[in-house]
């Protein structure tokens, strides 16, 4: 399994040189891994719907507790079917909708760093993994919605996701720390059988709060709502992937995963339940506001979103079930209609619903796929949207108090979904022809294959339900609950209020399709409410932010090195000297100090070449000075038994001046711009400087010398390193990567002096 996730990333790499040597057929090429994947996890459901599960784990970081653990269960099982089995028909399709594009093998590679980072994340039996692959999906969906970055709306676009995911990414990892502290694992195996730990403690309620603005934002909740329709600046196929069935419901995944310790409180019910009502509403009403195919039908994702959300919330058997099945059915029909729409838009040039009709003559096989995706979408029988929804109301239903309003937030949003079916998926299609930008025609093989293949998927589902209610769905909802459920999918239950509620549901979304064309000018107030609603939040934030960045930029990185080196000293010194001052007794010596006089000539020699540094007239004088201090340091480092560090010091400082000196022998006659204002000031800082580093390092020499560092380090250098010189072992082998940096910097020193020296200026 772990070679299953990780195939993913491998094939990420060399997918631009893939693209490069098959040309128009990489697609297909391409797609035989994610179709192997799909295989693969098909042929563990049986194992899964029996109630078990499939682990595999590596060490990670075992000090820390962590991880690079896996766990295919129910719910699981029916994500990596979905992404892998989704993620194969939009690979297939990228060939032919960006056929002949230059960067054709980057997307490849963008799009198969998103489905592995997608399987990573609902495969994840660790919290720190989960995170991991949590934020992974972040950054590749950030690629793939800027992909074509050449637009100014498409990087907008890209850094609006990745801002408002990133955000809940940052709450949802103090949440999953607080939960692994509180649960007492970071293993989800464990956690699953500790919720009631969990919900007795009193961090609940934050974990709880942290957890939702993760899952909130990733899936697109009130108020975070609006950054998915406008990330419809990405490639048809992206939308497609993204919005169908990964990252928009990798939210949706998490609250079904963490339901059995986070749920079955008032705080998960109304919080979850009503955050997802009021999306379920507001997605509906504003997909009926747009005319752009993509963007009505990222509004209707919206929606959707909150049904399986406010599902989650509701946490009862029938909730669970209706949640799996709406998942799977809308996974279905909307991965369809995207393709659908960016095969109109590919072959006719135009995605504006106002503008297109009698497609079907033009484009037949398109037609038919798009009508058995809306008709699912719709809820009518034999689809499996039909089940869905009858699902949906059947858990309103059995809602013990406060079911009306949840039963109308339903309706509202189901009776939406089948007018935005009808409008994506029936009025471009049907009435007489409409002239379009391009020439209309067929979409080749790679544009129709998806369409019809999803389509028919969700018609056989409706028609046979037995096979996904077992393998699929019934597994899920299990894994939800936390118990095992026994689940029998039909199409017909006797005449039920849930029957009654879906005819007058396709009632009114038949009189919503019918009056299509006055609900853009009806909900026009909702552009102008824009303005004071999230995404103008999120527009004034923004601002702000940019105007602060300016404002402390001016201030603090204006190009003075002086006021660099004053801010630094300035804040060590207060945030020091505030610390020494509440909580450190600051000793002070009793007496001078019992020294030889070999060892106050050199504090003398010290002292003194430092007052003629500052002193100097030239720089020249300066630099000979500042040796001078240098070398002192290193007679302090020999008489006091550290000659190793006195030898270092002596060549450090040869070569120090060496330098300084072929630099700053080039630069005009050394002049004094400050003013005696300036010159105070500065004298101030340095001496408040000196003064903190004076007391440090009495504090520092008043503490006990035992160390257990150097006990380690002299007792392991031999068997660890291989070495009897403490000092080298060190410096080579425990500080490795520190000296490595102490090199590089030294050498880039060199590499800019060798440029200076190599500089001549004009005509000379």
């Amino acid at each position: 399994m772990i070679a299953a996730v990780l195939s993913g990333f491998a094939l990420a790499l060399v997918a631009p040189w893939v693209s490069h040597a098959g040309r128009h057929k990489a697609g297909w090429a391409l797609a035989l891994l994610p179709a192997g994947l799909t295989a693969y996890f098909a042929a563990a459901l049986p194992t899964v719907a029996a109630g078990g599960a499939i682990l595999a784990s590596l060490d990670w970081v075992p000090a820390l507790e962590m991880k690079f653990s896996f766990r295919l269960d129910g719910l699981s099982a029916l994500f990596t079917v979905l992404i892998t089995g989704i993620g194969t028909l939009v690979v297939v399709y990228s060939g032919d909708y960006l056929k002949g594009h230059p960067r054709l093998g980057q997307f490849y590679a963008y799009l198969l760093l998103f489905m592995a980072s997608m399987l990573g994340l609902v495969l994840a039996d660790n919290l720190i993994t989960l995170f991991v692959f949590w934020e992974l999906t972040s950054v590749s969906s950030y690629l793939l919605i800027g992909f074509e970055h050449e637009r100014a709306e498409a990087r907008a676009a890209a850094l609006q996701a990745l801002l408002v995911t990133g955000s809940g990414g940052l709450a949802l990892l103090g949440g999953l720390i607080l939960l692994g502290y509180t649960g007492g694992s970071f293993e989800l195996t464990d956690l699953l059988t500790r919720g009631g730990l969990v919900r007795d403690h009193a961090l609940y309620l934050p974990i709880l709060v942290l957890v939702l603005a993760g899952a909130f934002t990733k899936s697109a909740q009130v108020p975070f709502h609006f950054w998915l329709p406008t990330a419809m600046e990405a490639p048809t196929p992206v939308s497609a992937y993204l919005h169908s069935a990964t990252m928009v419901k990798a939210g949706v995944y998490l609250l079904a995963r963490l339901s059995p310790v986070l749920g079955g409180t008032d705080a998960w019910a109304v919080v979850v339940t009503s955050f997802g009502a009021a999306t379920v509403v507001l997605g509906g009403v504003l997909a009926l506001r747009q005319t752009d195919l993509k963007r009505i039908l990222a509004y209707s994702t919206v929606s959707a979103l909150g049904v399986l959300t406010a599902l989650l919330g509701v946490a009862t058997p029938e909730a669970a079930m209706a949640g799996m099945v709406f998942l799977l059915g809308h996974s279905l029909y909307k991965g369809a209609l995207f393709l659908v729409a960016g095969a109109v838009d590919h072959e006719t040039g135009a995605r504006d619903v106002s503008r297109l009709g009698g497609l079907r003559s033009a484009m037949p096989q398109t037609a038919f796929a798009a009508g058995l995706a809306a008709f699912s979408m719709a809820g009518l029988p034999p689809a499996l949207g039909f089940i869905g929804k009858e699902s949906l109301y059947e858990a309103a239903l059995h809602l013990p108090g406060g079911s009306l309003w949840f039963f109308g937030a339903a309706f509202v949003g189901s009776a939406a979904l089948v007018g935005v079916a009808g409008i994506v998926g029936v009025g471009p299609f049907a009435g007489p022809p409409v002239a379009t930008p391009r020439h209309a025609h067929e979409a080749p093989l790679g544009l129709r294959l998806g369409p019809w293949i999803l389509a028919v998927l969700g018609l056989a589902a409706g028609i046979a339900p037995g096979a996904a209610g077992q393998w699929l769905v019934a597994p899920a909802a299990s894994s939800v609950l936390g118990d095992g459920v026994q689940i029998k999918l039909a199409l017909w239950h006797g005449m039920t209020p849930a029957l009654g509620a879906s005819v007058l549901t396709i009632l009114c979304g038949v009189a919503i399709f019918a009056a299509r064309t006055v609900w853009p000018r009806l909900l026009a107030a909702f552009d102008r409410a824009g303005r004071w609603g999230p995404a103008g939040w999120y527009d004034l934030g923004l601002a702000a932010l940019n105007a602060t960045a300016r404002i402390q930029t001016r201030i603090l990185q204006n190009g003075y090195l002086r006021v660099y080196l004053l801010t630094i000293i300035a804040v060590t010194v207060c945030l020091t000297g505030y610390a020494m001052v509440n909580r450190v007794d600051v000793p002070l010596p009793a007496a001078w100090p019992d020294a030889r006089p070999h060892e106050w000539t050199v504090a003398a020699v010290l002292l003194l070449a430092a007052l003629a540094a500052v002193r100097a007239p030239s720089r020249l004088a300066a630099v000979t000075a500042l040796g001078a201090a240098g070398y002192s340091v290193a007679f302090v480092f020999i008489l006091y038994g550290a000659p190793d560090l006195g030898m270092t010091q002596f060549a450090i400082e040869t070569l120090t001046v060496i330098l300084l000196v072929l630099v700053l022998y080039r630069l005009p006659r050394f002049a004094r711009f400050s003013s005696t204002a300036a010159r105070v000031r500065d004298a101030v800082f340095a001496g408040t400087a000196g003064a903190l580093m004076t007391l440090l390092l009495l504090i520092a020499t008043r503490a006990p010398l035992e160390s257990r560092v150097g006990t380690y380090f002299s007792e392991a250098s031999v068997p660890a390193a291989h070495g009897r010189n403490i000092v080298n072992v060190i410096l080579v082998d425990f500080r490795a990567l520190d000296t490595l940096g102490e090199i590089t910097v030294l050498a880039l020193a060199g590499i800019g002096v060798y440029a200076l020296l190599r500089l001549r200026p004009k005509g000379g």
